[in-house]
């Protein structure tokens, strides 16, 4: 019998992101399907870093762009961030453990065929571009994740 996890990803969070991809990830090591919808601050994750416009912004859509993460290592932490010192520690500590960086799951994850989707009204209201995010996200709207959630087995938001 085939499995099928749909994770929301909200959060913007270094912490999150990795509970997000680390269930993804372990989900499709057990053949699950795995579907993670991105909106608003989730979004920052899939930013690519390298990837930053300001073409035909608006001011708002211009600050917003340079004062949100760009990518997963530029995620603070949910907790304890104290101006990234904790984050610094908290990456130390998965260092000391052999535990990978937040980019070596989500690498995993596309690698495993998680399904990547950006949220198009997020992205409209955020001033995101698909241009600007990864390429393996796939822009959606959100009945299209609510028909992946309703066939879906597991149902999780983050």
């Amino acid at each position: 019998m085939d499995k099928k996890m749909s994770i929301l990803l909200f959060s913007g969070e270094y912490d999150k992101a990795l509970a997000a991809l680390l269930l993804a990830n372990t989900a499709r090591t057990m053949d699950i399907d795995t579907t993670i919808f991105f909106a608003f601050w989730g979004l920052c994750l899939v930013r690519d870093p390298e990837k930053f416009s300001t073409e035909d912004k608006s001011l708002y859509e211009k600050m917003f762009g340079v004062m949100t993460p760009k990518g997963p290592e530029g995620l603070p932490l949910s907790k304890m961030n104290f101006a990234g010192i904790g984050k610094k520690m908290m990456i130390e500590m998965m260092e000391d453990d052999d535990t990978p960086p937040l980019t070596a799951f989500l690498k995993g994850a596309v690698k495993k065929g998680v399904k990547f989707y950006g949220c198009k009204l997020s992205m409209e209201i955020m001033g995101l571009t698909p241009e600007e995010m990864i390429s393996e996200l796939e822009v959606k709207e959100a009945k299209d994740y609510l028909k992946d959630a309703l066939e879906s087995d597991i149902q999780l938001f983050v």
